[in-house]
């Protein structure tokens, strides 16, 4: 530990900016980073005063392939990004207290974790949530006080709560077992939070690309043991840029929509005597089509025909980006969107079809990019961001097309970070 003012002083006096270009892997944000984690070590004094303290990161992430498969024990193309939220944070006896830029939550009593029912939906079900998880697999949880500050976009579909999630996890991890959890498992601990205390369903997926880092595959169908590969790929050698364009829709009100797709999965599983459509035979679903249509009705039918050649594109994307096969790759990419769109149908709210932001995105990007590369809805999708594989030479042209329409800066050029959930200090 260190104390927050020596922190910022070497924060100030650049000596932690070859750790900042490590973790950012962009020269260009170094002064930014510098600026930002001295400004979050300055905000932690003012509020908890001139302690010893750690630093902490959790990443977003992106979405490379396998669209709303997680959740049915497929498989899945995730990316750590180099958008993250950092906290600065210092032991505390019983409580756990976080405060924010945007918010400060209610003290988290380390002797009281179980759920509770006027918590649901709230930052403080997750914290909850993470902290009885951890402490029921008997590993050490206690207090802390904490200043987070994120650049993860709400409702971005970078995965804001996940990276939440796994930052408190991360916490626990580094300021009471010596970091020795596994990043597995703190991902495990950031859905079991988000299903029974916060009450949204959600697959692993997005916890898992936050706590492993880099580009990795992941294959659900042990959920006990995820098998979890990194990939060795630098997506700069291929000359393309991945782009995540903020379409400035909202993910409020929307967990119905959300919850509907895993339901209609396995309401079409259960037709075949399975819980999941990964344990269902493609060749028996399609000799059976009419018989579940009429039992699970047309949308679950169309959800069910998304995943079966979703879950088989993930490798194929995965092997084509290790053999260098980028037009193979954004082949792949491009008929994930096309599926997504057609049979997920999780481009835009059912209840909301006046607001259509990601398929007004899409068609602009289409229009934009002219056959050069390649766009698809991004994450749980129904609002908030589409993913664009760009050529280098006119990523500048795509941004400032694309951002006359949602905003400046709603074109975010990001870098895949080797490193997941981190002690960074």
């Amino acid at each position: 530990m260190i104390l927050a003012s020596k922190a910022r002083e070497a924060c100030l006096a650049r000596q932690y900016d070859a750790l900042f270009q490590q973790i950012y892997q962009d020269d260009a944000l170094v002064s930014y980073q510098r600026a930002r984690y001295a400004e979050a070590l300055l905000q932690y004094i003012r509020l908890y005063g001139d302690g010893e303290i750690e630093i902490y990161s959790a990443p977003g992430r992106s979405e490379i392939g396998g669209n709303h498969t997680d959740h049915q024990h497929g498989c899945v193309l995730a990316a750590a990004v180099n958008l993250d939220i950092i906290a600065i944070a210092g032991r505390a006896s019983q409580a756990i207290q976080i405060q924010s830029d945007d918010f400060a939550l209610s003290p988290i009593e380390i002797g009281s974790l179980s759920a509770r029912q006027k918590e649901r939906g709230t930052s403080e079900a997750l914290v909850r949530g993470v902290c009885a998880r951890l402490h029921a697999l008997g590993y050490q949880v206690g207090g802390f006080n904490a200043f987070l500050t994120s650049d993860v976009l709400i409702g971005s579909g970078l995965s804001s709560s996940a990276a939440f999630e796994v930052m408190i996890g991360v916490l626990l991890n580094g300021l009471y077992n010596q970091m020795r959890i596994d990043p597995v498992t703190l991902a495990k601990a950031g859905q079991y939070a988000e299903n029974e205390y916060f009450g949204k369903p959600c697959g692993l997926m997005d916890q898992c690309a936050s706590a492993v880092g880099g580009l990795t595959y992941i294959d659900f169908q042990d959920l006990r043991q995820p098998r979890v590969q990194k990939l060795s790929v630098d997506f700069s050698a291929f000359g393309y840029s991945l782009c995540i364009v903020d379409t400035q829709g909202s993910h409020a009100d929307l967990t119905d929509e959300y919850a509907a797709i895993p339901q209609e999965m396995r309401r079409v599983a259960r037709f075949f005597g399975q819980e999941y459509l990964r344990d269902v035979s493609e060749e028996a679903f399609f000799s059976q089509i009419a018989e579940v249509r009429q039992a699970c009705q047309d949308r679950a039918v169309l959800r069910a025909l998304h995943f079966f050649a979703e879950n088989k594109r993930v490798s194929q994307q995965a092997s084509a980006l290790m053999s260098g096969d980028m037009d193979g790759f954004l082949r792949a990419v491009q008929a994930s969107g096309d599926s997504s769109y057609k049979f997920l149908q999780n481009v835009y709210a059912c209840h909301k079809p006046q607001h259509q932001s990601i398929s007004v995105a899409l068609a602009v990007s289409e229009k934009i990019l002219k056959g050069q590369g390649v766009c698809r809805v991004h994450g749980g999708g129904f609002a908030g961001t589409i993913q664009a594989f760009v050529p280098d030479a006119i990523v500048p042209h795509y941004k400032a097309n694309i951002e006359t329409i949602f905003g400046k800066d709603t074109c975010h050029v990001l870098k895949i970070r080797p490193d997941g959930g981190r002690k960074v200090l």
